[in-house]
């Protein structure tokens, strides 16, 4: 029972950082709305200028943490590959849990690709 409620607080620590994530992107979309008022006080490049340097820098900091993230796990594939479920005097195909395992390490190889794409 300790593994699942591990794995639960996991999740949802995961969630919760996620979550303030979206709250920080609705605060700078308002923030970033709020920079028309230089346009149409006859001052457009501030606007430009300002979004420039928000895009820049949000678009630096996520690819970085993409990055960070890609290279960890890709680093990881090897032994998360060898810990494939495995049954007693059976074939690995026919191991419980052999499918789910697969599916994940599916999942989490397409995930990285798309990131690899960026």
């Amino acid at each position: 029972m300790e593994n699942q409620d591990e794995v639960r607080e996991s999740r949802l620590r995961l969630a919760r950082h996620l979550a303030e994530l979206h709250r920080l992107h609705l605060a700078m979309l308002a923030d970033a709305r709020g920079l028309k008022r230089f346009t149409t006080a006859g001052r457009p490049l501030v606007e430009a200028e300002l979004t420039s340097e928000l895009l820049e820098q949000y678009l630096s900091a996520s690819d970085a943490f993409a990055e960070n993230m890609r290279g960890r796990m890709e680093a990881r594939l090897g032994l998360l590959r060898r810990s494939e479920p495995q049954g007693a005097g059976m074939r690995a195909e026919d191991a419980l849990g052999h499918g789910a395992f697969w599916l994940i390490y599916s999942r989490l190889c397409a995930v990285l690709r798309r990131l690899e794409r960026r």
